[in-house]
């Protein structure tokens, strides 16, 4: 072969592979089909994903009673909390029993029983400063510790005070006991 015919195999012009109209019409309608399945599921994902996306917010305080109101003789007292729970925001009403130690130190105790649920009340006459459970009769003492059914103490709120008010914080573990 000579110089001047192995130049122009070399060089020669491209040999185009060629599409079919069946193969553009697939390739056509396969990638509309998803552009269109995207746009119908990436919504989804995102709604399912979106909650959890969601920085969470610490806990917040919120206004409970006035410091002055507060005894040595636990009382329960009623309060809201607003939460956000996914979409959905609710405003529920929630208790707590608020005392003073003998310290003067105030402090506050959830009235869910750590046994199975129940809200519990407190019986003074019966069983002197002791929080006794209806459902089982679980007990506690003063400060949330568990006498008897209860495999754990009541839960305390974080409490502060400010310009004469007491402000009830997030639920956390009893320190207390």
């Amino acid at each position: 072969m000579d110089h001047n015919t192995q130049q122009e195999t070399a060089h020669g012009p491209a040999k185009r592979k060629e599409m079919s109209r069946r193969q553009f019409l697939s390739y056509t309608l396969g990638g509309a089909g998803a552009f269109m399945a995207g746009g119908a599921i990436l919504p989804m994902i995102r709604f399912a994903v979106d909650p959890i996306l969601v920085k969470k917010q610490k806990g917040s305080f919120v206004k409970a009673i006035e410091e002055s109101k507060v005894t040595n003789e636990p009382q329960q007292i009623d309060f809201t909390v607003h939460q956000v729970d996914g979409w959905y925001e609710s405003d529920p009403k929630m208790q707590a029993w608020i005392t003073k130690d003998a310290s003067g130190k105030i402090f506050a105790l959830s009235p869910i029983c750590k046994h199975l649920g129940c809200t519990i009340g407190k019986f003074g006459k019966e069983i002197p400063n002791v929080y006794l459970c209806p459902c089982h009769g679980a007990e506690y003492t003063i400060d949330g510790k568990n006498l008897k059914v209860a495999p754990k103490p009541l839960d305390q709120y974080q409490v502060k005070t400010d310009n004469g008010w007491v402000y009830l914080g997030p639920l956390e573990p009893n320190s207390r006991v």
